[in-house]
């Protein structure tokens, strides 16, 4: 496969994962914004999302005060923000453009029939009341492109490339939502009780990653704890969002890549030790050398392993 074709297949999925990322951000931070008495201010829930998408220092240097309006505008329809779903929305269905013989026509109208309808969409017509529903299609048009790709493309390296595309950003997502609050998610939060503006903060969390039934499932027994939730989403290999089950993803999928090529390039040896790492951790381990450390850690390794697969396989 040419280096461009497997550029575009993995950059198509990850700014379409990227898009409903973005959507859930905002969806939580509307949520908890209406909440009163939650511990934070309405200014708070808003940073929140700005700071895990890595684009409050942009917004503030565009726009100035951070404002429910500005922070919707700003991470849904500017054209110079790379993570609002305008942008994903838009960059993804060019790269599936540019390899339109590649993929599916399910695939492909599941991505270019989102773009004509959301680019249709007025930005004034998005108001307070109108967001969760809008919010709530974008990430149904997200779970429609994914049900496409895996229900209808080919087994091959075009469908490896659009893998590791989206687990990549997905791992990348989930250790910036932690690492964004990762104070609350220390174990003196568990001394501290399960106090409305922990429990608050905790449900966030959860809710960004849509991981909050799933936690009670996991954890049946046990009420909403610090330790329990930084758990579930990093080391829990069957919550779909977890560091672990990324990893899981993208080292069985860099296997399947490497025996389609016959050739053992230095990302597949990354991604096995990375994936390695975290099915050998222990949640106490990580948090006596820091948490914070731990997630900064991985974000880089992240970002280490998707740059060596560039240069891997030529698209740089």
């Amino acid at each position: 496969m040419l280096g461009r074709t497997a550029s575009s297949l993995f950059w198509m999925s990850r700014y379409q994962e990227r898009a409903q990322n973005t959507a859930r951000l905002l969806e939580v931070a509307y949520r908890s914004a209406m909440v009163p008495n939650s511990g934070q201010s309405e200014r708070d829930e808003w940073r929140f999302a700005l700071a895990t998408a890595g684009v409050d220092y942009a917004y503030t240097e565009k726009v100035g005060e951070i404002t429910a309006r500005g922070v919707i505008n700003y991470m849904i329809f500017d054209k110079d923000n790379p993570s609002s779903v305008r942008v994903c929305l838009e960059t993804a269905r060019n790269n599936a453009r540019a390899v339109r013989t590649g993929i599916t026509s399910e695939l492909w109208e599941a991505l270019n029939t989102t773009w004509i309808e959301f680019a249709d969409v007025n930005p004034l017509s998005i108001t307070q009341d109108r967001l969760p529903d809008f919010l709530a299609w974008i990430s149904q048009r997200s779970h429609l492109f994914r049900g496409a790709l895996l229900n209808t493309m080919l087994r091959d390296d075009g469908y490896y490339f659009s893998q590791l595309g989206n687990f990549v950003e997905r791992a990348d997502n989930t250790a910036r939502v932690l690492n964004a609050q990762y104070w609350v998610l220390l174990p003196d939060n568990d001394v501290i009780g399960d106090g409305s503006m922990e429990r608050s903060q905790w449900t966030g969390i959860l809710r960004t990653l849509s991981g909050l039934r799933s936690y009670r499932f996991a954890y049946p027994e046990a009420k909403l704890k610090a330790f329990n939730i930084a758990e579930f989403l990093i080391l829990r290999k069957e919550m779909p969002r977890s560091l672990a089950h990324c990893y899981d993803w993208i080292n069985d999928t860099a296997e399947d890549l490497q025996q389609f090529y016959v050739e053992r390039k230095p990302s597949i040896d990354m991604a096995a030790a990375l994936s390695k790492e975290l099915h050998e951790e222990e949640m106490r381990d990580i948090y006596q050398s820091g948490l914070h450390d731990f997630l900064l850690d991985f974000i880089r390794k992240n970002n280490a392993f998707a740059h060596q697969l560039s240069l891997d396989y030529n698209f740089a």
